[in-house]
């Protein structure tokens, strides 16, 4: 019987969600403006990229871009824990942002109060067709004293500060993706869509850190998937992530650990079972399972002439009848098999 493989269901679908080329030149332009900005307002600056334009990894619509300055021993000399909080930071920054970018952006919101680590930009100007904006988090940051990391602002916790790895982060991702022949940044693409059409039980950045651990070299989308969700659920029945950079905390849950590892867990047996299904000869039936890990960009498949072939073979052959996802039930009469 005719259909797709695994591995064209899967390219086709990163491609539908994958940045384009346009959304991706214009948000690193206004990402280079904010940058500029940046500069100017703190000349002896670092200025560093992260987030998921920097990753590589990026899904339309495209709705944000991260970036941030790391000022100079210097400038940062009365700022951190037990000194002044990142507010006058914030306050310059924004400062610099609209003097830079409100003559081109007419409808540009700059705020600082109540926001907890990063001055937010509003552009009042979507980069992806049809979205009602696009912003960007700046940050404020000043080198840690120990040389490793650095220390972003958190005003909502006592110290004001927090430490965190950004740019480590940004390097580990894109030597993962140099390592894998563009693999982790793919798999990466649709794992954040399965997050997202699955009540968003990780963050991206776990999402990611997870990832770094596991896919670590080149190899087929679908083993790259089964991969992680077989190594993911087991992490984190264990425990919660810790910060591949050794730096900051560990990475919190968008949903309570039982149900997280439930998501995982039934991700990973139905991509187990997609690839029995093609191993076997099945790819309509392989199809219709990874529909339901993926349902927005893999088009469901009608395996009904698949599964009405296969059921006698199985009850012939292991006295147990299956049901239309391939799971097993006790034996029953093939035609009540069928209905399951």
């Amino acid at each position: 019987m005719n259909g797709k493989s695994l591995a064209t269901l899967l390219e086709e679908g990163r491609r539908k969600i994958q940045v384009t080329d346009d959304e991706l030149a214009e948000a690193k332009r206004r990402r280079a403006l904010l940058a500029s900005a940046m500069r100017g307002a703190f000349p002896d600056s670092t200025i560093y990229f992260n987030g998921s334009v920097a990753h590589g990894d990026a899904n339309t619509p495209l709705t944000d871009v991260d970036l941030g300055a790391v000022l100079s021993s210097a400038d940062a000399e009365d700022y951190g824990p037990g000194k002044r909080d990142a507010l006058p930071l914030m306050e310059r920054a924004r400062d610099a942002i609209r003097e830079g970018l409100e003559d081109e952006f007419p409808k540009l919101t700059v705020k600082v109060a109540g926001q907890r680590r990063a001055v937010l930009v509003r552009f009042g100007d979507p980069v992806t067709q049809g979205q009602l904006d696009f912003t960007a988090d700046v940050m404020t940051a000043i080198p840690h004293p120990s040389g490793k990391g650095l220390y972003i602002p958190n005003m909502e916790i006592a110290a004001k500060w927090d430490r965190a790895d950004p740019i480590t982060h940004t390097q580990m991702v894109l030597k993962a993706i140099a390592d894998t022949d563009q693999v982790f940044a793919r798999t990466v693409r649709l794992l954040k869509h399965w997050n997202c059409t699955h009540s968003k039980p990780l963050c991206s950045w776990n999402i990611k850190a997870l990832a770094l651990d596991c896919i670590e070299t080149p190899m087929p989308l679908i083993d790259a998937l089964q991969t992680f969700f077989t190594y993911a659920a087991k992490e984190l029945a264990a425990g919660p992530t810790p910060d591949p950079a050794g730096v900051a905390g560990d990475i919190p849950l968008g949903l309570p650990v039982k149900e997280v590892c439930k998501r995982l867990c039934t991700a990973r047996d139905y991509i187990d079972l997609a690839i029995n299904h093609e191993a076997e000869g099945r790819p309509r039936s392989a199809q219709h399972v990874l529909h339901q890990v993926l349902p927005e960009i893999v088009p469901d498949a009608d395996a009904t002439e698949e599964e009405a072939a296969r059921l006698p073979r199985t009850v012939m052959t292991t006295g147990v009848a299956a049901t239309g996802l391939g799971l097993i039930t006790p034996r029953v009469t093939p035609t009540r098999a069928w209905a399951a």
